[in-house]
């Protein structure tokens, strides 16, 4: 299992939308997250810096496969248009990434 950490901005005038948007996310769209061996995600919101920190543990085998899958499931496609305009990737991101990925520097079960 590989816990994983992404931060990414958010609109400050979209924080609203993005609440409710993720007070009830499509039922497709978790059900493809836990194909893709997806589990424990949680989505964490910092004021005022508007900043979105998402956590989750990748419980598969072939990551890029799985993202890939998610990335061509056309309900988390659809679902991508209401989220994305919400979101502001940072600019120090990698290339190809939309939220910007974090290194673990520590943990304790």
């Amino acid at each position: 299992m590989q816990r994983m950490g992404m931060v990414i901005g958010i609109a400050p005038d979209h924080i609203a939308e993005y609440k409710r948007l993720h007070a009830a996310v499509w039922p497709a769209v978790l059900e493809r997250l836990a194909q893709s061996h997806i589990r424990n995600y949680s989505i964490f919101l910092r004021e005022p810096e508007n900043l979105l920190f998402g956590y989750w543990e990748y419980h598969g085998s072939d990551f890029e496969a799985d993202m890939a899958a998610i990335a061509a499931d056309p309900e988390t496609r659809r679902w991508w248009t209401f989220c994305g305009p919400c979101q502001l990737p940072l600019e120090s991101r990698a290339p190809g990434e939309h939220w910007a990925s974090m290194e673990c520097v520590f943990h304790v079960d």
